[in-house]
């Protein structure tokens, strides 16, 4: 069975395109967001790994730290390394694991047989810094992810955890919250002091505590 939200993510030790490294210590302290690919040299995957790239500021702003695998070996992530920063006009500024035994991918159900017998599928997580499953998104091979929806679903985790809030449908950083029914509607204004809108006794809106 493969990983669900809340389990502990398992932690490995593989090499990379920036050397050996052990996933919690590469963590540390810091939100993590890990990314399968079904092979190198790849089209989609070429522009996924750039677009990452290009987003590295909105990462580290966030305190998240990235990696990528596919089942191909270090040597040929460090070529393919090449054409992404050469097409995509950025710098890989993060490790790509290399996976030719499917350690890590077995470990995180990577491999979808009915897809693939040994491509990865484009699996992602993102980890809490206490190293349990926040997030699982799994893509097509053939579709390549959307990378606003995976900072607008981080920002969201991260307010999450922080508040007694949910945010709802089609919800960006800075927009309204919802306050969850474990808060009782009269305990509101003293937890949540810029107000809020009764909507339904179990739908309570409030604005964005940490704004």
């Amino acid at each position: 069975m493969g990983l669900r939200l809340g389990d502990t993510a398992p932690n490995f030790t593989a090499q990379t395109s920036q050397g050996e490294i052990t996933f919690y210590d590469y963590l540390g302290d810091s939100w993590g967001v890990l990314f399968s690919h079904p092979g190198d040299y790849t089209p989609v995957c070429t522009t996924e790994l750039g677009r990452t790239a290009a987003l590295k500021d909105e990462f580290a702003k966030r305190n998240v730290k990235v990696l990528a695998l596919s089942v191909d070996s270090v040597e040929s992530h460090d070529g393919w390394i090449k054409d992404i920063n050469e097409t995509q006009g950025v710098e890989v500024n993060f490790p790509i694991i290399a996976d030719p035994d499917r350690k890590v991918s077995e470990a995180y159900d990577m491999i979808h047989p009915n897809a693939s017998v040994n491509a990865t599928v484009r699996s992602l997580f993102i980890i809490a810094p206490d190293k349990t499953v926040k997030l699982i998104i799994t893509y097509p091979a053939s579709t390549g992810r959307n990378f606003v929806e995976i900072l607008r679903v981080i920002d969201s985790l991260q307010l999450t955890a922080n508040y007694g809030v949910a945010t709802p449908a089609d919800w960006k950083d800075g927009e309204d919250v919802v306050v969850v029914p474990a808060t009782k509607t009269e305990d509101i204004p003293a937890k949540f002091p810029k107000g809020f809108t009764l909507v339904k006794p179990y739908l309570r809106i409030t604005p964005q505590p940490n704004k």
